[in-house]
């Protein structure tokens, strides 16, 4: 199925670009609007009912909360925006979290009860997110309500990043959805941008990926302490490079068509704080939850004690909203805890630290941090840790353990160059240097290239759907 839907947006791709740029201006929503349903469609075709009703529902609740704004005082479009958000959270708590919690209530009083096996629609954690966005807006008098019912649709159905993201919020792309200009200039930006996430994607994460998987399949007898670290940091690199991978093509796939949208990803890995890592990972999801959960809630503005359950409470939803799994609600409630001690006093003492010592401290709580993320299994999880650290008969290396290092020792320095800034230097010297020759002959050359490489090892290779489509 996840397959299917990114064969398809490769497949099409083309076809849905010419068609946009031939038909007149004032129909080009509508073209986004079909070929992102039947995108979403060729994936999941029965659950495009309940993106198309979150729309609807979107849509009424916002113009309610507009005129109910004027007429009603603060009851009314306070009524509206409760209503959207009762029925977006429901919907996530239904198809994401029924199982779940069937599943706990089975394991903590001793019942039966069959769980419903319900598919997980793809996208419902984005969309739903992205259409409370703009009801809460519009509620708070931030951005007026879309009157026209198609902009808001090709809004909330916008391929590019319907499936993984990033959440876009309405407020930036409102006056895009209405007028937008697409220019050659932009057009070009966006090859290049989507060619380095198709990139990062096939070339970067796939491969690195195979160690991950090949570490956390092989039979315990087999393992050392340094191959289970290994594992870890293969997986830590493979997250990166596949979710940001996936932002890039999103945002390049976006200024096709006209729209910017916000970064995602800031160079995470450079972080010298767990606090700093969290501003640069996910930035959508992490200030979304700021914006419409921390801040309502008191934020920092009614003393400290609120202000750590306020975290504490941001912190658990953020690892509860990537899965109906316990890893992720502890994968959240870790990161809560060590922002929550950052914030307390860990943070000044932090500051008293070179550089150095801060950067390692945060690569170490991240890797542990991707360390509970990765098992969904928690006997695998916990199995893994004790590895890790040595519990139990294991040793600290074995030949196994040097040979996957030989093997994939040039990778992991492509990775760990990759993840800085140093390449987007280079290349931005380059072009300042020679901006005729990299603008019309090298980056386009560079594009190319990137894509008919990703291309070839699709083609030779099974493919690995992106991580958060799961989510």
């Amino acid at each position: 199925m996840l397959f299917s839907s990114t064969t398809f947006l490769f497949a099409f791709l083309p076809i849905v670009l010419i068609t946009y740029y031939i038909v007149p201006r004032i129909t080009r929503n509508l073209v986004l609007f079909i070929f992102s349903l039947v995108f979403y469609a060729w994936g999941e075709p029965v659950y495009i009912v309940l993106m198309i009703a979150s729309t609807i529902v979107a849509y009424i609740t916002g113009l309610l909360a507009d005129k109910q704004r004027k007429n009603a005082g603060r009851a009314g479009p306070l009524a509206a925006m409760l209503f959207a958000v009762v029925w977006n959270i429901g919907l996530l708590l239904f198809f994401k979290y029924t199982d779940f919690f069937i599943g706990a209530v089975n394991g903590v009083f001793g019942t039966s009860v069959s769980k419903l096996g319900l598919a997980l629609p793809i996208g419902i954690s984005f969309y739903s997110f992205q259409t409370l966005s703009y009801v809460i807006d519009v509620y708070r008098g931030n951005v007026k309500s879309q009157k026209n019912f198609l902009n808001l649709a090709t809004y909330v159905a916008l391929f590019p990043q319907l499936i993984a993201g990033p959440i876009v919020r309405y407020i930036d792309v409102a006056e895009q959805l209405e007028k937008r200009r697409e220019t050659l200039d932009n057009f070009a930006q966006g090859v290049w941008r989507f060619s380095i996430g198709m990139g990062k994607k096939v070339i970067l994460a796939n491969n690195i990926g195979e160690l991950f998987d090949t570490i956390s399949n092989t039979s315990q007898s087999e393992l050392s302490v340094a191959a289970s670290w290994l594992g870890i940091i293969a997986y830590t690199f493979q997250i990166y490079f596949d979710f940001s991978g996936y932002s890039d093509m999103a945002i390049g796939l976006g200024k096709m068509f006209g729209f910017d949208f916000l970064e995602n990803f800031n160079y995470p890995y450079i972080s010298n704080s767990i606090t700093d890592f969290w501003r640069r990972w996910h930035i959508s999801l992490s200030s979304w939850f700021r914006d419409y959960v921390y801040i309502p809630l008191g934020g920092n503005r009614r003393g400290k004690l609120r202000q750590c359950v306020n975290i504490m409470i941001v912190w658990f939803l953020t690892g509860f909203w990537h899965g109906a799994n316990w890893n992720f609600m502890l994968w959240g409630v870790y990161f809560g805890v060590i922002l929550l001690c950052e914030k307390l006093f860990l943070g000044k003492a932090l500051g008293k630290l070179p550089v150095f010592f801060r950067h390692l401290y945060a690569l170490f709580f991240i890797v542990i941090g991707w360390g509970i993320f990765a098992y969904e299994d928690f006997d695998a999880l916990t199995q893994n840790f004790k590895n890790m650290f040595g519990i139990g008969a294991i040793p600290l290396i074995n030949k196994q353990t040097v040979f996957w290092l030989a093997q994939y020792a040039v990778t992991i320095v492509i990775l760990v160059i990759a993840s800085t800034p140093l390449p987007k230097k280079l290349c931005m010297k380059l072009r300042d240097t020679l901006p005729q020759l990299c603008g019309c002959v090298l980056q386009p050359l560079a594009a190319v290239c990137l894509l008919f490489i990703s291309t070839a090892y699709l083609a030779g290779s099974s493919f690995n759907p992106f991580l958060y489509f799961r989510f």
